[in-house]
């Protein structure tokens, strides 16, 4: 059985532990014929066991026993009993249900483990026994046990130093891939490596990825890439699988062998999940071996496209270039012609005579327009006569008299009719009209509302009549519904 602690922390002594500054309360002294009964302190069955259960849990820090299972059981409320054992011993071991829920496999008798948990005691039985927090198979506990513990002594060696990580070369002409022959990894890279750069050379150097044999096959295939340095990078991939099948990449001699290869090296091991030592001793770890092509060559696509945006920007940069000069040829030339004194003389004969036409054409603009002016002055003047603005408001007058003559009848005769009208078409909606051929207005005298229908007063009752002249209150002795013809039928 082995016993791993995962601290220091000492036996704390309980009411058990004799006590440096008092008289001792071991069981021993308690039973001593000397000893006064009153000042006995007699535990009981539960107490006892408690307090051992409290020295137990509090004293020991948790701990990771290896062993085998027996006893197993699986009770209806969900927690695991069993028993550990080795060939030195056996200890009561129980894992309740929120613990044991977490696990990915179902123990069983015989199987060898690596748990870890807290010493306690069964109070109830007074029974010893383990409370288990983790299991695990011991195979893969071993095997994990070894893989932290090398990881962590070769990250203190530096091998696993980002300083010491490689830059992978931007166009690789040779790329170099350590896998098996046979496996899907190959044809996953051989795949993506056509597709994306399809001008770099690609050597396989063949070795088995899992089993006894792949650790000394890894190891001659790096030598072999290292002795003939024909690649600027090197691909070490595999396919995924268990632990296992990936130890292979977990050696140490692979690891180191790894680190003093001349060129830069991508892992691309297991899937996405898996981590090897040789991910971490690499230059670059890819999720996949797929991914691990990817990484060391660049996307043959986007770089013709590139090219193509160049080439073609080259070109109209040319274009524009041979535009621009010979606009500025054509310009020079120009300017040269320009230039000479004769075309100068022409230019300022030219120039003189344009200038006497424009003092000629502006002499006669001038005057003309002094003329036209003149002109408008003498009309306005003689518009702006007093004598005439008379002549012209006595004609308005008279013109406005005459209208309002002729139309003054024409408008009163309109209103008189108009007015007639409005009187006719009042008297005859006025209830003032119906009220003089004979009907009356009944209200009801409590409330004043207007009586429609003989339902809506009591025998009894008062109401107020408006005749065509003057009113009168009457009191309702009978009364009776007639129902009008054309009234309230449907």
């Amino acid at each position: 059985m082995v016993w791993t602690a995962h601290s220091t922390h000492a036996f704390r002594p309980g009411k058990l532990a004799p006590r440096a500054d008092g008289p001792s309360e071991h069981p021993a002294a308690l039973t001593s014929p000397r000893t006064n009964p009153a000042d006995r302190d007699v535990y009981s069955i539960g107490r006892l066991n408690r307090e051992v259960r409290m020295l137990l849990e509090h004293g020991m820090p948790a701990v990771w026993v290896e062993g085998e299972i027996s006893n197993f059981s699986r009770p209806a409320s969900g927690h695991w009993y069993f028993t550990l054992k080795d060939r030195e011993g056996q200890v009561r071991c129980a894992m309740f249900r929120g613990r044991n829920a977490l696990l990915r496999f179902s123990p069983a008798d015989g199987q060898r483990v690596i748990v870890r948990g807290r010493v306690t005691l069964y109070e109830a039985r007074g029974d010893y026994q383990l409370l288990v927090e983790h299991l695990e198979d011991s195979g893969i506990g071993a095997l994990r046990r070894e893989y932290e513990q090398l990881k962590a002594r070769l990250e203190a060696e530096g091998l696993f130093d980002p300083a010491r990580k490689r830059q992978l070369p931007a166009v690789p002409s040779c790329i170099g891939i350590v896998t098996s022959p046979t496996g899907a990894a190959v044809r996953d890279i051989l795949n993506i490596l056509g597709r994306r750069f399809s001008a770099a050379s690609v050597v396989i150097y063949p070795t088995a990825v899992q089993g006894r044999d792949a650790v000394p096959q890894i190891l001659a295939a790096l030598s072999l890439a290292a002795a003939r340095a024909e690649c600027d990078v090197l691909i070490v991939a595999r396919g995924g699988g268990s632990i296992e099948d990936l130890w292979a990449f977990n050696d140490e001699g692979v690891a180191r062998a790894l680190r003093a290869l001349p060129m830069p090296v991508v892992t691309g091991i297991g899937h996405e999940i898996d981590f090897t030592i040789a991910d971490f001793v690499a230059d670059l770890r890819a999720p996949t071996p797929s991914g691990a092509a990817e990484l060391v060559v660049p996307d043959g696509a986007s770089w013709r496209a590139g090219f193509a945006r160049l080439a073609n920007r080259l070109l109209v940069t040319i274009r524009r270039q041979l535009r621009d000069d010979s606009e500025y040829l054509v310009a020079v030339r120009r300017r040269l012609a320009l230039a000479h004194p004769g075309q100068r003389l022409r230019q300022h004969e030219q120039r003189l005579d344009e200038l006497e036409q424009r003092l000629t054409s502006r002499m006669q603009l001038l005057l003309a327009e002094h003329r036209h002016a003149l002109q408008r002055l003498s009309a306005r003047l003689a518009q702006a006569s007093p004598a005439l603005e008379l002549r012209r408001l006595g004609q308005r007058h008279a013109l406005l008299d005459a209208r309002l003559r002729r139309s003054l009848p024409t408008t009163l005769e309109g209103l008189h009719q108009r007015f007639f009208v409005a009187a006719r078409t009042l008297d005859a909606v006025s209830p003032l009209a119906t009220l003089q051929r004979g009907f009356a207005i009944a209200t009801r005298s409590r409330d004043g509302v207007l009586l429609r229908d003989s339902a809506m007063i009591e025998e009894g009752e008062t109401l107020d009549l408006r005749l065509g002249r003057g009113a009168l209150q009457a009191k309702v002795t009978v009364k009776s519904s007639v129902k009008t013809p054309g009234v309230n039928e449907p």
